[in-house]
């Protein structure tokens, strides 16, 4: 018998959502973030780096090296960098739940080309920041007839650092054209940002290949600025879009 005024009929369970934003962009918001945050520490970085001389005139780019008091911390920055942006790649490739079939291999191909371009930039800024450090400072400080010798050593470190930063810059190519098919085919965000994150890959490409024929040459100026924008624009793109825009609808429901 039903007393008055007592209801045993269930109720709507309090909305999770109610009073609290929704979780559900947190891991979006956690690869924007980083991937914006990686970008910004590159280029703070990179305007710190000493570069006024010609980058192919060793002589006088050792020599100012040799001067740099901040190089290795400069190029641990470097590092610090891009191991953040290749982390807003890979939370970005789990968030965007790929669908199965050809675009989840495609997922898959991306993450193991962005660790992989994470390795190789290890070890370059190793070679760059540390081994190439410590020869042209031996060559500075070198007694005349030694001179010749470590100059070459040093030399020879920098080759060295322009096939590492070749082949880097071809495998961070591929994971960011691979990134931005995810993006375009995922349907999550807008997918104008995985074409922009496809032609930054590009723009990747051709400096592999520049910095591979010719070292840093002038010739690599417009795919290295052309990498920067895009990079610019589409991770402030993928920011605004993570932390202020609206949850695609999920599809299959």
């Amino acid at each position: 018998m039903k007393k008055y005024g007592t209801d045993h009929s269930p109720r709507p369970a309090a909305s999770a959502e109610s009073g609290r934003p929704s979780s559900a962009r947190a891991p979006l918001r956690l690869a924007a973030t980083l991937a914006f945050a990686g970008f910004a520490l590159s280029v703070v970085a990179g305007l710190l780096h000493a570069d006024t001389a010609s980058a192919n005139d060793h002589p006088a780019t050792f020599a100012e090296y040799a001067r740099s008091g901040i190089w290795t911390a400069v190029h641990l920055a470097q590092f610090a960098g891009m191991a953040l942006l290749i982390s807003g790649l890979l939370v970005l490739l789990v968030v965007l739940k790929a669908p199965g079939g050809a675009m989840a291999w495609t997922a898959r191909f991306g993450a193991v080309a962005a660790v992989a371009a994470l390795a190789l930039y290890a070890a370059l800024q190793a070679v760059d920041g540390v081994a190439l450090k410590h020869a042209v400072d031996a060559w500075v400080v070198a007694p005349e007839p030694a001179k010749a010798a470590r100059f070459a050593t040093a030399e020879g470190i920098r080759w060295l650092e322009w096939g590492m930063r070749s082949y880097q810059s071809f495998v961070l190519g591929v994971a960011l054209i691979l990134t931005g098919a995810v993006v375009v085919g995922a349907h999550r965000i807008s997918r104008l940002i995985g074409y922009l994150m496809a032609l930054t890959g590009l723009a990747y490409l051709a400096q592999g290949w520049i910095i591979g024929a010719e070292g840093f040459s002038q010739a690599n100026t417009i795919p290295t600025l052309a990498g920067i924008v895009l990079i610019l624009v589409w991770s402030v793109w993928l920011l605004v879009s993570a932390w202020f825009g609206k949850d695609a609808p999920t599809r299959g429901r």
